[in-house]
């Protein structure tokens, strides 16, 4: 079992809670492909994620978009 620490997380993002949230949504990315030509085997798609984010090699990048604001009439 790989363990991420809050510190590793957050060496790679700006905070740990902001890491968090990006391994979580490429893991639901990862989620949506087709199971049978996943690459990754019985290797939960968590601890993927995570490891993209925290790996030297920079496998996941991510940038931050801003919402646009609703207009309420």
């Amino acid at each position: 079992m790989k363990v991420f620490t809050p510190d590793a997380v957050a060496k790679a993002a700006t905070n740990k809670y902001l890491g968090v949230l990006v391994a979580a949504k490429y893991a639901r990315e990862l989620n949506a492909l087709p199971l049978e030509r996943s690459p990754y085997g019985a290797e939960k798609l968590t601890t993927v994620a995570a490891d993209a984010l925290t790996s030297e090699d920079k496998k996941l990048q991510y940038r931050l978009v801003r919402a646009r604001p609703t207009l309420i009439p």
